[in-house]
């Protein structure tokens, strides 16, 4: 069973951006498959790494669109994405330096994040995208 199953619940109405929700739900998935393995650290740095890397790109191409289209709360949702960024990094250099491991609390993390903020945040700027006519 799936750590983190999407459903449709968590679509925001536009495609490319649902496409890329539903690659980081897949690799939370692979990064929490890869812990229940219990495979090594140096797997599960590549994972985070990757997921890390994927995610930056992730959230450029929404403020992206948020500019494009003049979104009035860009700066928060921003503001938002930059925490968790930080959040992130912090984890990754303690994992990196030893001071942390990658445990199923950081899955849990992540997973709550994600979803607190597909739910939130983006289905907020979800209709006014689409009104800009982004489907």
């Amino acid at each position: 069973m799936a750590f983190f199953k999407w459903e449709d619940r968590f679509s925001v109405g536009i495609r490319e951006i649902d496409t890329q929700h539903q690659k980081l739900v897949a690799m939370l998935n692979e990064l929490y498959d890869a812990m229940q393995a219990g495979k090594g650290n140096d797997a599960l740095g590549k994972i985070l790494d990757e997921m890390i890397k994927y995610t930056a790109g992730h959230f450029a191409t929404e403020e992206r669109y948020m500019k494009t289209y003049n979104y009035p709360e860009l700066a928060a949702h921003k503001q938002e994405h930059d925490s968790l960024t930080k959040q992130v990094l912090d984890l990754q250099r303690q994992f990196k330096s030893g001071q942390a491991s990658m445990s199923v609390k950081v899955g849990n993390f992540l997973k709550s994040w994600l979803i607190n903020h597909i739910s939130g945040t983006d289905m907020k700027y979800s209709p006014f995208l689409r009104a800009q006519g982004m489907k």
